[in-house]
Parts: structure tokens; sequence; C-alpha cells
């Protein structure tokens, strides 16, 4: 039976996944080192993100396409106005999970929380554990 395949949910980090320029590859960026394990492959990343940080976004995904070519990766914007409002993140994150299109047959899903806000960071614990 092949194994399935891996996909990964987190959001973006605004502080520990920013760089621009050569200098962002001397320095510890998690949404793109979670791709950079030669012995375990990320076949798709869904990397969820704020308006304002559309364009870090971008370079995020162009880095993780450059280590790992064999990662999908995928943006779905999340808005919502306070990333430090329990409710409001909450909200926006459970309606992105009712939404996605989960297909545990084929695929195992890990959700990253090591970057957000720690609002974030919990909201997206609690609906891994629900």
């Amino acid at each position: 039976m092949p194994r399935k395949k891996r996909v990964i949910l987190g959001l973006i980090g605004s502080v520990l996944d920013a760089g621009v320029g050569p200098a962002r590859w001397e320095k510890w960026r998690p949404t793109v080192s979670i791709c950079q394990h030669e012995d375990w492959l990320v076949d798709r990343f869904e990397l969820l993100y704020q308006r304002p940080a559309t364009k870090l976004t971008d370079v995020v995904c162009e880095d993780i396409r450059s280590v790992s070519p064999e990662t999908e990766v995928c943006k779905t914007l999340v808005d919502f106005r306070d990333p430090w409002d329990f409710e409001e993140v909450y909200a926006a994150l459970h309606q992105f999970a009712g939404e996605f299109k989960f297909n545990t047959e084929r695929e195992e899903y890990l959700v990253h929380i090591t970057t957000g806000t720690h609002v974030a960071q919990i909201c997206l614990f609690l609906l891994t554990e629900a």
C-alpha cells in the first residue's frame, strides 16, 4: 500500500518566516525549513496567510519551491483584523477548516504551529484536537 500524501497546514509567520535578499537563507525560517528534510518529504503545504503578509507569503512559497520542488504549495487568505483576538482568530480558522476538502483516505495532515501569534497557535491546536 503506498504511503499517504503528507500535507502540512500552517500559518505564515510574519516574524520567524521573514527575510529578504540572500541574508534570509542565513536564519531559521520554520515554514521553509520544514520542507528542507531530504528523508521527510512534504507533498503539499497549505499555507494560510493574512493580507498584510501577502508579499512575504509569495517569497516563502517561492523559497519552499526552490528547496523542495516536489512540494506543492497552496496559499489561502485567512483574514482577521486582530491576530490577538481569540474569538476572531478561532472563527476564521474554524471557517477554513469547515471549507477545506480533507481526504483522509489518501492524505495525512500535520498542523504546523511554530509560527503565528500565540492566539493563532492555540486556536490551531484546539481545532486540530477537535
